[in-house]
């Protein structure tokens, strides 16, 4: 009986293992495609797209570096702008800061309030006066500022626009 018992399980054994770990096979479907002759016609078609589009990249890119280059330089315009009105800026309120200091100096000599009326008038007078020539000078360095960083601008995508189309 030991016999039998043994014969069986190995039988058992040697069935098993193999089915376990052996994957099953499976064939892979063959997707051939039907071999077909393309026209010509289509052929050229599809060439001269792909030539239209090669063309049309370069032109895109060469206005897109183009359009780089001026708004670096337009960039660079512009913060010199900015810097020459905001040193303008801190001399005029350095003038007008001294020009205040003066005037209560003036006033800490005075005798009598006339005096202190006409002294009061004529810094009153030449601090309108200096405010004046400050706003325009302020304003034509802004002025200058948004034509110098406009204009380019302007001229250099009127350009790449008509390159383009």
């Amino acid at each position: 009986m030991t016999e039998a018992t043994e014969t069986t399980t190995k039988s058992r054994s040697k069935a098993a293992a193999p089915a376990a770990f052996e994957m099953p096979k499976f064939e892979l479907p063959n997707f051939e495609l039907p071999k077909m002759e393309i026209p010509a016609a289509f052929r050229e078609i599809a060439e001269k797209s792909v030539s239209q589009a090669k063309e049309t990249y370069e032109k895109m890119k060469s206005a897109a570096e183009e359009a780089t280059d001026v708004l670096e330089d337009t960039y660079a315009t512009a913060s010199k702008g900015a810097s020459d009105y905001g040193l303008k800026v801190i001399e005029a309120a350095r003038e007008n800061t001294n020009a205040a200091f003066d005037f209560a100096t003036q006033l800490m000599t005075v005798k009598s309030l006339s005096e202190v009326v006409e002294l009061s008038t004529a810094h009153t007078r030449k601090q309108f006066e200096a405010l004046t020539a400050q706003t325009k000078e302020l304003a034509a360095i802004a002025q200058k500022v948004a034509t110098e960083t406009a204009e380019p601008v302007k001229e250099s995508f009127g350009k790449v626009f008509k390159k383009v189309a």
